[in-house]
């Protein structure tokens, strides 16, 4: 089985910074992709930044030049760095994990960012 244990959401005013931390652990083929989704309330599940083990990595235009996502491949961890947060930004934040056809999922983690 797959873990995935998230960490570092909270409270932050407009124009500040978070950093949110993923940790897996259990089975894990080491060809994958981790990265972050989110959710806010009334809206569905979008992709945030993901980031392949090959080096690649992806953004919503939403966030680029603001976020930065970076991995760890020996402690399987990923992280996302936000910048300059809007208040549009605020939502649960999800870490996936994905390996061929299997999605794995935290738990989530909450973002709010006040204006």
């Amino acid at each position: 089985q797959v873990q995935l244990v998230e960490s570092g959401g909270g409270l932050v005013q407009a124009g500040g910074s978070l950093r949110l931390s993923c940790a897996a652990s259990g089975s894990i083929f080491s060809i994958n992709t981790m990265g972050w989704y989110r959710q806010a309330p009334g809206k569905d599940r979008e992709l945030v930044a993901v980031a392949a083990s090959g080096g690649s990595t992806n953004y919503a235009d939403s966030v680029k030049g603001r976020f930065t996502i970076s991995r760890d491949i020996g402690k399987n961890t990923v992280y996302l760095q936000m910048n300059s947060l809007k208040p549009e930004d605020t939502a649960v934040y999800y870490c996936n994990l994905r390996v061929l056809q299997s999605w794995h999922w935290g738990q989530g983690t909450q973002v709010t960012v006040s204006s």
